[in-house]
């Protein structure tokens, strides 16, 4: 027998409507394709891959993967803001790296910016061949409110 909440419940997840909004700032990269710079969906925030573009200049912070990984930092604190969202609220990050050899000091990087978090995001490293605009890292992540 099928409990009558586990019913109603059912029944109102299926009654509820998804809702989208874009998020756009100037405080991150304009999108360099045709997406948006996050979505915030349900409380849900899914912010595109951030390269070291420096947001009012469209170029990249540096060529160092140091100075492109503190810049994406930068433009993620400036999405998450635009979506009225936090570091704490982050639940997940994907990080690419064109070279595995630079993970320590992402690692670094990655630790101070997320010092203050009480609970740390799930998070993958990847290492991929190329990354737009010969970009040395991109970061994407994922945050709920």
């Amino acid at each position: 027998m099928v409990d009558s909440a586990y019913t109603d419940a059912i029944n109102k997840i299926g009654e509820m409507k998804m809702t989208k909004r874009i998020i756009t700032t100037t405080q991150a990269p304009a999108a360099i394709g045709p997406y948006s710079q996050a979505v915030l969906s349900n409380g849900t925030l899914y912010a595109s891959g951030q390269i070291g573009l420096v947001p009012s200049t469209g170029e990249f912070a540096g060529a160092s993967t140091i100075d492109q990984a503190n810049q994406v930092f930068a433009n993620i604190d400036g999405l998450l803001e635009a979506a009225a969202l936090t570091r704490a609220d982050i639940v997940k990050v994907n990080v690419y790296l064109v070279d595995m050899a630079d993970f320590a000091m992402v690692n670094d990087i990655y630790a101070r910016f997320f010092q203050d978090v009480d609970v740390l995001p799930a998070r993958s490293a990847v290492a991929v061949a190329t990354l737009p605009k010969a970009a040395r890292i991109e970061i994407e992540v994922i945050a709920n409110k």
